[in-house]
């Protein structure tokens, strides 16, 4: 395996994957929305290729807003990883999110952080076994005024 840090020639390798994490969003609006995360001095993506293909993506930014759990500023955020299902529980993941780990340091952090929705159990495994501890659980609340 392979673990390419993704530029504009793979903007439509990170879209892809982006799609199967996020399915609920339009191609157009993420390639809009990545597009210029791609380029940004505050962001990373993190392909992991296995024979020739991609199989899966991390991405990673500087959060300069309030992170549960932290206390500096900015911290690291991990706001999205994916493996596609035929390569997942082969710690195929652990790579991407290492790569953004060391990105982060990289930008002088010293905290590292995620998020995952409150019944994706799947994704609550993941971040433990990758040694994340749990900070918080919070549900959000909107109305129209």
């Amino acid at each position: 395996m392979t673990i390419v840090r993704a530029g504009r020639e793979q903007a439509a390798a990170v879209v892809r994957l982006a799609l199967m994490l996020w399915p609920d969003n339009a191609e157009t609006e993420l390639k809009e929305e990545l597009a210029p995360l791609l380029e940004s001095a505050d962001a990373a993506f993190f392909l992991a290729q296995e024979q020739g293909g991609w199989v899966g993506f991390a991405q990673c930014q500087l959060r300069r807003d309030y992170v549960e759990g932290t206390s500096s500023s900015p911290v690291g955020y991990l706001e999205g990883i994916y493996v596609i299902e035929p390569c997942r529980r082969r710690g195929i993941a652990a790579a991407p999110l290492e790569e953004c780990q060391l990105w982060a340091k990289g930008q002088g952090r010293r905290e590292f952080a995620s998020d995952c929705e409150l019944g994706n159990d799947e994704s609550l495994r993941f971040h433990e076994s990758v040694g994340f501890r749990e900070a918080n659980r919070i549900i959000c609340f909107t109305k129209r005024i």
